[in-house]
């Protein structure tokens, strides 16, 4: 290349360079303190005895924010807190060296869940604070301050207090501005957003039976219907597959598909937040040959790798079990 195709590159050189160091924003509507506990048995009418206790900070978006920050990727987690379990949340990530610019509710507190690990696992998820008008414009205020090459993820279910088409909302008030959006979420959540024509939805394989109301049972079958989330306006379709893997359908039109990692299972929660941050890393770690075309091919299996990671740990995925699983992929 001579300085003149050189000095041609440049542009889309500083462009690339602008779109991966830009910041990626997490969204959580509801966070909460995950309080997980394990017994041998548990039994009802009676006082149990736990072998061991652990405490999280968590929430979807949180969740990615923490992968991410394994993987060297800066974030800023968003959403609702309130009350002493939403100031030891804030402090919580905070510790983990996440920058945070949550709201703060008057009223109520951030919701506990438990989780039982004995035999089968069982969950008992708070309700979580009411959210106001007032809180919700506020977080729209802080969503304005996104900027052009910004990456902003929306993940899990809606608390009621919220409107049910708030992630609609906040992808029309950014649809002027050119940030990447990742949707993890379910049913009208998901299909209400793709006009908008977000960077990344990430259904599993049962919620896209969910959303076209069939049954499918083989990948050629969920690519052809991941192919269909594409045609409805999403630029990339990841659909994980549990111990089948996962499938890709990128922006180009290419299908990509990866096994699983191999390991024992000994967590369900945060597999599919890990999954999305790897993703999401997999694509920041580089534009490839032709600067902005990310190697998608790479982000499938980091996510494979980090949703892996924390399956086979007791909280969320560690940057040495996440590279050690790609090698393996």
């Amino acid at each position: 290349m001579n300085c003149g195709e050189l000095f041609n590159e440049v542009p889309v050189i500083l462009a690339c360079l602008k779109e991966v160091l830009q910041l990626v924003y997490t969204v959580t509507f509801n966070p909460a303190i995950d309080y997980v506990v394990q017994l041998d048995e548990m039994k009802q009418g009676c006082i149990n005895r736990l072998k061991s206790e652990k405490i999280f900070f968590g929430g979807k978006g949180i969740n990615v924010s923490i992968v991410l920050g394994e993987l060297g990727i800066k974030s800023k987690a968003l959403g609702f807190v309130a009350g002493f379990t939403g100031k030891a949340i804030e402090e919580g990530v905070n510790r983990k060296n996440i920058e945070t610019d949550f709201v703060h509710l008057q009223g109520g507190f951030s919701r506990i869940n438990v989780k039982i690990k004995s035999g089968m696992e069982t969950e008992l998820n708070g309700k979580g604070p009411e959210i106001g008008t007032e809180a919700i414009e506020e977080l729209y205020v802080k969503l304005d301050k996104l900027e052009d090459g910004d990456m902003l993820v929306l993940a899990g279910s809606v608390p009621n207090s919220l409107p049910s088409d708030i992630y609609e909302k906040i992808l029309s008030r950014l649809a002027g501005k050119k940030v990447r959006i990742v949707v993890d979420a379910t049913k009208e959540l998901l299909i209400n957003v793709l006009k908008y024509r977000p960077f990344l939805v990430k259904p599993n394989n049962h919620e896209l039976e969910e959303i076209f109301g069939v049954t499918l049972d083989s990948t050629e079958k969920i690519i052809e219907y991941a192919k269909k989330l594409k045609d409805m306006g999403a630029l990339n379709v990841l659909v994980s597959m549990a111990g089948d893997g996962a499938v890709l359908v990128d922006e180009y039109g290419s299908v990509h598909t990866c096994g699983v990692c191999r390991g024992t299972v000994r967590n369900s929660v945060g597999a599919g937040d890990s999954m999305v941050a790897g993703f999401i890393a997999g694509c920041e770690d580089g534009c490839g040959k032709e600067y902005v075309r990310h190697n998608y091919e790479y982000a499938l299996k980091l996510g494979t790798a980090a949703g892996g990671a924390t399956a086979f740990a007791d909280g969320l995925a560690q940057r040495e079990d996440i590279y050690r699983l790609l090698e393996e992929l």
